[in-house]
């Protein structure tokens, strides 16, 4: 069974700092793990993602978070450290599975809410 856990969201101050989880199980063989976020009305949108060799970031986010995986523990994380009012969304976790060249399945989290108050 596929499960995708999400924990570590809440209402924090601007300027404070979170930390998400996203606990994985369930599959095999992922090439890339990540956060995104949306706010209603609007796309959801890449915060950062994480494979075995790198890291890559929104540019929003940049220098403020720090995206990190556990491998032992098949867990995801992402530190969000000077938070801003506009970072108030869901964040979801990511899993991609790339089967072929064309093909990529991806897993979701189901979401936790992180709002920043001014």
């Amino acid at each position: 069974q596929v499960q995708l856990v999400e924990s570590g969201g809440g209402l924090v101050q601007a300027g404070g700092s979170l930390r998400l989880s996203c606990a994985v199980s369930g599959i095999v063989g992922i090439n890339v793990m990540g956060w995104y976020r949306q706010v209603p009305g609007k796309q959801r949108e890449l915060v950062a993602t994480i494979t075995s060799g790198s890291t890559n970031y929104a540019d929003s986010v940049k220098g403020r978070f720090t995206i990190s995986r556990d491998s032992a523990k098949n867990t995801v994380y992402v530190q969000m450290n000077s938070l801003k009012p506009e970072d108030t969304a869901v964040y979801y976790c990511n899993c991609k599975v790339r089967l072929s060249a064309t093909y990529t399945i991806d897993y979701w989290g189901q979401g936790t809410q992180v709002t920043v108050s001014s």
